[in-house]
């Protein structure tokens, strides 16, 4: 070969690996957004909710704070630090952060690998026509490895990008629980303070109803009414007294509950103590103006989103294994032994390798369709997740005006039943009715009043809900708060962790609505 060809050579090598470099490309479809066709027309079913008061406006961010309740807000931001599943999620989000650095490794050389080996070799003869004879010596290998894939069709740009979505994802999982934790906390305090109420009620009605048994005793016994009227009235007090047990039960289940929001041992909350106080009284909720636009923001949502795109890069990542992998490899070895005569020996390799599956019998093609089966998958239930969304925000908003209108309603029941009351004791009294009426009449403003009161708390979680159909409750979490401290000093006890617990999270945690990137396999 001329001198001159060779000394060419590893010029056009480089030109060639230029040219090679310049008409890269990245695989697979680029993620955009699926697009909800029929949110933009979407409306409550009711025009109630649509209106929002101009002089009192509700931040989502501490939706709470519209029952002016210190103690429902208290619990709230208890159960947000000690959670048991928001730590869990907190330390998902650790490891899929874990996961992108592995991810993000790819995009350098894949083996930097020293290695070494020391041996000590004895051979002996004896016997046979040779004379005896015995020899050792000692070798000595070291040596140094490089292979770099070249992500000439964006494998491993593809990884980065699905590892990245996964992470947001983990983020906004997060917020999703942080969202169902306070919701949760809010239900069962309201169910708390509703049983507790009525028990009051029963208790109230069990001692007018005594005293009502009491009176029909000392009458049925002076001879001046009949064992009827003693028996009905013992009858209606016992049934009342009955209720009690089952709702001291329910009570005792809702604090249990509430501790295991806390992440507490069942048993008394100092938070509780004290006397049954009136649930609160918020005048009509406040809505926001545009319930479909909030929809979008909602962190299940938004995750469902990321989803998405972390599978759309794997598809670019499948498409990948169509075309050739190719490599720089590098080695540098040393060898040598004790042996005088023996000289030792030092080696250099580098050059390209090719790495192309020409026969898969069909491998790779169904590796991408079921890559992209799975990103239908999840495109039709980021779909569902908003249609699901929409379907609670309008649940609550019709059970929150429904439960305004009934509560008005049971109001003037009660206001007409205790009315009744006082007719039947007043015509008992002056001998124009039975006590059968003034029974009927205990029985009608207990069952009125107990009702105001249900289809009050029911009024109160229809607003939780609302606000939790809302995307309300959720705020992100700093990398210090998402793990208590006892926690954290475990992990750096037991492993090096370097900046991943101190580094802050992306700004807003929301994964961007389409890449940047738009060259795709053709």
């Amino acid at each position: 070969m001329p001198r001159s060809f060779c000394q060419l050579l590893p010029r056009l090598a480089l030109l060639g690996t230029v040219t090679v470099l310049g008409a890269c490309t990245t695989l697979g479809p680029d993620y955009e957004r699926p697009e909800v066709n029929w949110l933009d027309r979407w409306q409550f079913s009711v025009p109630g909710p649509a209106h929002t008061q101009a002089d009192k406006r509700v931040d989502l961010q501490f939706w709470w704070q519209v029952f002016n309740d210190p103690v429902l807000s208290r619990l709230i931001e208890t159960a947000h630090q000690a959670n048991p599943s928001l730590l869990i999620a907190g330390l998902r989000i650790l490891e899929s952060r874990a996961l992108l650095g592995i991810a993000g490794s790819n995009l350098y050389p894949q083996v930097q690998q020293a290695n070494g080996a020391v041996s000590y070799v004895n051979t002996q003869q004896r016997g046979g026509a040779l004379p005896d004879d015995s020899q050792s010596l000692a070798s000595y290998q070291l040596g140094f490895n490089l292979s770099w894939e070249l992500d000439f069709w964006g494998r491993f740009k593809r990884g980065v990008e699905s590892a990245d979505a996964s992470f947001f994802a983990s983020i906004e999982d997060q917020q999703e629980i942080q969202v169902l934790v306070s919701a949760q906390v809010a239900d069962l305090y309201f169910a708390y303070r509703t049983t507790q109420l009525r028990i009051g009620i029963a208790q109230k009605n069990a001692a007018i109803q005594k005293r009502s048994y009491e009176i029909t005793e000392k009458i049925f016994k002076s001879g001046g009414d009949s064992e009827l009227d003693l028996q009905q009235a013992k009858t209606q007090y016992l049934v009342t007294l009955s209720t009690i047990p089952q709702l001291q039960i329910d009570l005792v289940k809702a604090r249990n509950a509430l501790c295991a929001l806390l992440g507490r041992a069942p048993g008394d909350l100092p938070e509780l103590s004290g006397e049954a106080k009136e649930l609160p009284e918020i005048g009509g909720a406040v809505f926001p103006d545009l319930p479909a636009e909030l929809l979008l923001r909602r962190p299940d949502v938004r995750a469902a989103a990321s989803q998405v795109a972390a599978q759309s890069a794997q598809i670019g990542i499948a498409e990948s294994d169509f075309y050739p992998a190719i490599s720089l490899l590098g080695s540098i070895g040393w060898s040598g032994t004790t042996l005088g005569a023996s000289p030792d020996i030092g080696s250099l390799a580098i050059g390209p390798a090719l790495r192309w599956n020409l026969f898969d019998h069909g491998r790779i093609s169904n590796n991408v369709r079921l890559q992209d089966a799975r990103l239908q998958q999840l495109i039709e239930n980021y779909q569902d997740t908003v249609l699901q969304a929409a379907r609670e925000v309008d649940d609550a908003g019709v059970s929150v005006v429904k439960t305004a209108e009934k509560q008005a309603l049971i109001a003037q029941a009660v206001d007409a039943a205790q009315r009744a009351l006082d007719i039947a004791n007043t015509r008992y009294r002056e001998g124009y009715a039975d006590f059968q009426r003034v029974l009927d009449a205990q029985r009608a403003l207990y069952s009125q009043d107990e009702s105001r009161l249900i289809n009050y708390g029911i009024y109160l979680n229809s607003v939780v809900g609302l606000y939790k159909g809302l995307g309300g409750g959720w705020r992100v979490t700093p990398i210090g708060q998402l793990i208590p401290e006892d926690i954290r000093k475990q992990l750096e006890q037991r492993t090096d962790w370097g900046n991943l617990l101190t580094v802050p999270l992306p700004s807003g945690g929301v994964y961007p609505q389409q890449t940047s990137g738009t060259s795709k396999h053709e």
